[in-house]
């Protein structure tokens, strides 16, 4: 067993952990990485969204030799019903620069890659072992951890908990709740490979150009929750998720949900002909600001998902994983270098330097929109992208009906379905959560 004390271990090696765990290593700290699966990225079978500037700022050439599946140049929002769908796209070359601003990956690959960095850089990485619990001393100060080797404690003068959504060593030690279910996503997702040059044909794509699809509607059956689709050099990620508390009160289970979509008339054609290789479900925080937990306490602290740093209107996490890892690897390099003793008060400085940074500002930003979206959910996921769709499906048929009967139609379906005094409290409430 470890003998030796470490300036700092990190539990978990998704992108926050090895953030934290690359960043302390390169600055010359002595890091211990502990991760559960057998190897960086073991439990991550699927794909997923790379923001370049978040890893920039850890790895600057991480271009050079990274696992790139496709650039993102188009962004595609759609409304959907049962038929239909109502969009937005935005596509644009400029995303064919030099240094491109989003990839796509496959998770077990970036992850596995990512993790070499964190070796490279000196720290010492211990896979296939469980952290069962936090070691504390008299005071209450974190000074180690225990393991589910045999054996003593690891000692480290601090832990950074980067251990994913359920948080099981900081619920099991005490410093958490467990994760409140309406606070959380479940997520399904496959992957379906095709030939390249099929996936750039049916996506009107170039070389490793890349499409990104965002969709809200009745594909989610009046539950709160979002679909995607994205495309990697040759597959094609899909899947849909939804807050656990509502598919707790559903009778619809997340491979229906999946398989609906993946049925839709506007994603079905997106995906013939594709072979279906890879399936996962997994948990996604979703409760934004106010559903934090507490982030720093003597000897420890809590980055990515089990901080809950998901942005969920614009769907990024990553970018808030890498992003809270780095930042927290930072401010205990600061500590370390001052050989200041990790306690509550100076890890303070953690969530100080947090709040200077994006993560922080966005997360306050929207914080009323998971409640007001839950709250009202029968309306967002279910009246509007059906009345939209009608709406759409009104304007556009040419039926010999003058516009202004058709203008008059719309209205008078809006306004019985949903009500005015319904429609101004909901664009009310929405603007205000919008902050």
């Amino acid at each position: 067993m470890i003998e030796e004390k470490f300036d700092a271990i990190v539990v978990g090696a998704g992108p926050s952990g090895n953030a934290a765990a690359y960043t302390m290593a390169r600055e010359g700290l002595n890091v211990l990485q502990i991760e559960r699966g057998e190897y960086s990225g073991s439990k991550n079978v699927q794909g997923a969204i790379l923001y370049a500037d978040a890893l920039e700022k850890i790895i600057p050439d991480f271009r050079e030799d990274a696992p790139l599946e496709r650039h993102v140049i188009e962004q595609r929002m759609w409304m959907m019903d049962d038929k239909s769908h109502t969009g937005a796209h935005y596509r644009s070359e400029d995303f064919n620069e030099e240094k491109p601003n989003r990839y796509t990956i496959l998770r077990a690959q970036f992850d596995k890659w990512f993790s070499s960095k964190v070796r490279e850089a000196g720290a010492l990485v211990l896979f296939e072992t469980t952290v069962t619990e936090l070691v504390k001393d008299l005071s209450g100060q974190v000074i180690g951890v225990r393991t589910d080797r045999q054996g003593s404690p690891i000692m480290a003068n601090v832990v950074i908990l980067a251990e994913g959504v359920n948080g099981l060593v900081g619920q099991r030690s005490g410093l958490r709740d467990e994760v409140s279910p309406d606070s959380v996503a479940l997520a399904v997702k496959e992957m379906h490979f095709l030939p390249r040059e099929t996936i750039e044909a049916r996506f009107n794509l170039t070389g490793n150009e890349g499409v990104v699809i965002e969709a809200m509607g009745t594909i989610t059956r009046g539950m709160t929750g979002t679909g995607f689709l994205y495309t990697n050099e040759e597959s094609i990620s899909v899947g849909i998720g939804c807050i656990v508390s509502d598919f707790a009160e559903s009778d619809v289970t997340p491979n229906e949900l999946l398989e609906a979509f993946k049925n839709h008339p506007s994603i079905k054609p997106l995906l013939a002909g594709s072979e279906c290789k890879e399936y996962a479900a997994h948990l996604i925080p979703e409760g934004g600001y106010r559903a934090i937990p507490r982030l720093t306490g003597p000897g420890w602290i809590v980055v990515g998902d089990a901080g809950q740093f998901v942005n969920a209107v614009h769907r990024e996490g990553s970018n808030l994983a890498m992003t809270t890892g780095r930042v927290a690897a930072e401010t205990v390099v600061a500590l370390t270098r001052k050989r200041e003793p990790m306690t509550a008060a100076a890890l303070k400085d953690y969530e100080k330097r947090l709040e200077q940074t994006f993560v922080m500002k966005d997360l306050k930003k929207y914080q009323g929109i998971p409640a007001l979206l839950h709250a009202r959910k029968g309306a967002f996921f279910g009246a509007y992208p059906r009345l939209v769709s009608q709406a759409m499906q009104t304007w556009f048929r040419v039926d010999g009906t003058d516009k202004k009967s058709k203008e008059q139609a719309i209205y008078r379906n809006f306004r019985e379905t949903r009500t005015l005094w319904g429609m101004l409290g909901d664009a009310f409430n929405l603007v205000r959560a919008w902050r």
